[in-house]
């Protein structure tokens, strides 16, 4: 057997172990709690008070002008400056979430203004509150408008949790990192983390054209009723 698949197969099952325990994990976490912090900041943007409205607008500002690498190292090695002192991956999940949190909500945002004015006024015009117009009317028009740009969102995510090995959480990339220093083969190991990767981003991308043509087809017989 030639050295490099001897290579590749013994380093493969620590990388995949990796990959499930922290990697995925990591990815679905953030994914959904920013999801949730994005939705709220979007809804608080649009129809909150100013003053929140302000606050919310301040935090996607910062967060989208400021690379999310130093974003990590600000929560994983410069809170414990003044006490706050949290582990590898808390400290990871945290940064992710927000930095999902901002980029979401923008996308959360504009999917909401995409539906025009005429469903709130229809909706109100047959006796739906506010929360009952939003949840029956406007947010499953604007989920079909949204899936794209969040399906890209979570595939971006899952590569860019390679960053939290900077803060020494042992996912995919590190466990990689950590196998070079003992191979000192990084070519060989670091084609094998990127084509895990590449699967990865591959699968979801197959999902996301799937989950896009249902979509589309389930707009198609609604907009043939109506």
């Amino acid at each position: 057997m030639p050295h490099w698949l001897d290579l590749m197969l013994t380093s493969l099952l620590p990388l995949l172990r990796a990959g499930i325990l922290f990697t995925v994990p990591l990815t679905l976490l953030s994914f959904a709690l920013g999801l949730a912090v994005g939705f709220i900041a979007a809804i608080t943007r649009l129809f909150g008070p100013a003053p929140l409205s302000a606050i919310v607008k301040f935090y996607v500002w910062v967060i989208r002008g400021t690379p999310l690498l130093v974003q990590l190292f600000l929560i994983f090695y410069g809170l414990p400056s003044i006490g706050i002192v949290l582990d590898a991956f808390p400290a990871a999940l945290i940064g992710f979430t927000l930095n999902v949190g901002a980029y979401t909500s923008e996308i959360i945002r504009a999917v909401i203004t995409a539906v025009p004015k005429g469903q709130w006024e229809a909706a109100f015009s047959i006796g739906m509150t506010w929360p009952q117009a939003m949840r029956r009317t406007i947010l499953p028009q604007a989920s079909r408008i949204a899936v794209p740009p969040l399906s890209n969102t979570f595939i971006a995510l899952i590569k860019d949790t390679s960053l939290a090995a900077a803060v020494t959480v042992p996912e995919l990339f590190q466990a990689g990192q950590r196998i070079v220093a003992t191979t000192y083969e990084p070519l060989i190991i670091y084609i094998e983390v990127a084509i895990i990767y590449l699967a990865l981003s591959s699968v979801l991308s197959t999902l996301q054209t799937r989950l896009e043509k249902r979509l589309s087809r389930y707009g198609g017989h609604m907009e043939s009723a109506s």
